[in-house]
């Protein structure tokens, strides 16, 4: 089951509280006060594992604290620290409070640590207090409260190209060709049901991580079909790879197959609209998608002149398109400067 969303609630340790205590020793009159701290609680700290995909094994669990620090004790000992909880999540998670929407940590890097709940200092125990003008205090601190939060937990996939299309166009299919990936295929709408990962390594050095995005269907912004709850998955990719079966009898069809789906996306995200794109015709190997690549071809390279034909099932095409893929991945974004110093470049040209 793939979980992409939850809430919980995370309690750091409280501290201990101080000791009152004084010193009882035989031949040591008026020994004084002894009492030691109380110890600090433990924190709760979120933390990246690659080895995990969702937030399932939160959604049972809804609430996490960490252990509460233990009191001072006499002949100035201060009380053991809490122990920490790690709460372990896989890379890409948003981390958000719960009641503002604050975004709090965007946990991305593999083994990246957050420290998302402080625990709770201890108290001092009445020997801090003791001074020339209090021989004897009996006063003490309880420990500090640890913090306590609601967090509401949201997992946007991290991949370099997203796979997109209306249901039946090859998706599953393709991403099943190309990498390590296994999803549930067959001919009809919503087989896939859940985001698929899979690393397509090209040769030894070249590799990158495609996403199958499902459930991307006509208002699908509006929360139609699966597409709301996925179409926030590729707003992390740097590409997007769109994907149009091309054995429709009706070529009118495919057109406008492409145009409602580059509509979900600007109306989702304009920024997710504006990422670079490359269309791919599906099943060429079929007669029909053949003669629709003949008649459509022109119109196609018009909308967007990253345009590819292959077919998942006899392998034609894919290999060009992987290395195209590679290349638009590693292209590098210029920055304000480079940008203005390249203007400069022309216009000297």
């Amino acid at each position: 089951m793939f979980i992409d969303q939850v809430t919980i609630t995370v309690q750091a340790g409280d501290g201990g509280n101080g000791c009152c205590s004084f010193r009882r020793e035989k031949y040591v009159p008026l020994g004084g006060p002894d009492g030691g701290d109380g110890g600090k609680g433990g924190s709760v700290v979120l933390e990246v594992d690659p080895s995990i995909s969702t937030l399932i094994d939160l959604r049972y669990q809804k609430i996490y604290q960490a252990e509460n620090g233990k009191s001072g004790r006499g002949q100035q000992m201060t009380g053991k620290s809490g122990k920490s909880r790690v709460i372990r999540l896989p890379p890409g998670t948003l981390v958000k409070d719960a009641e503002t929407g604050e975004l709090l940590v965007d946990l991305k890097d593999p083994d990246q640590q957050f420290v998302i709940a402080e625990a709770g200092d201890g108290g001092r125990g009445n020997y801090r207090f003791k001074s020339a003008t209090q021989r004897a205090p009996k006063r003490v601190e309880t420990g500090w409260p640890g913090e306590s939060k609601t967090l509401f937990l949201e997992l946007k996939l991290l991949a370099d190209v997203g796979i997109i299309g209306f249901p039946n166009a090859g998706k599953s299919t393709l991403i099943s060709k190309i990498s390590n990936a296994r999803p549930k295929i067959a001919d009809y709408p919503f087989t896939t049901l859940v985001p698929n990962l899979g690393v397509v390594r090209l040769e030894e050095g070249e590799s990158f991580v495609a996403a199958d995005i499902p459930g991307i269907i006509e208002g699908a912004h509006e929360g139609k079909g699966l597409g709301h709850q996925f179409l926030k998955h590729v707003e992390r990719t740097r590409l997007l790879l769109h994907l149009i079966d091309f054995s429709d009898p009706d070529p009118e069809s495919i057109l406008a197959r492409y145009h409602k789906l580059q509509a979900e996306l600007k109306n989702f995200s304009s920024e997710l609209s504006e990422k670079p794109q490359i269309l791919v015709a599906s099943k060429v190997d079929d007669p029909q998608s053949q003669k629709n690549i003949q008649e459509l071809s022109a119109s196609m390279t018009e909308v967007n002149p990253m345009f590819f034909g292959i077919s998942s099932l006899t392998g034609e095409g894919i290999q060009d398109l992987l290395w195209k893929i590679k290349e638009g991945i590693a292209k590098k974004e210029l920055t304000e400067d480079e940008e203005i110093a390249l203007l400069y470049k022309k216009r000297d040209d």
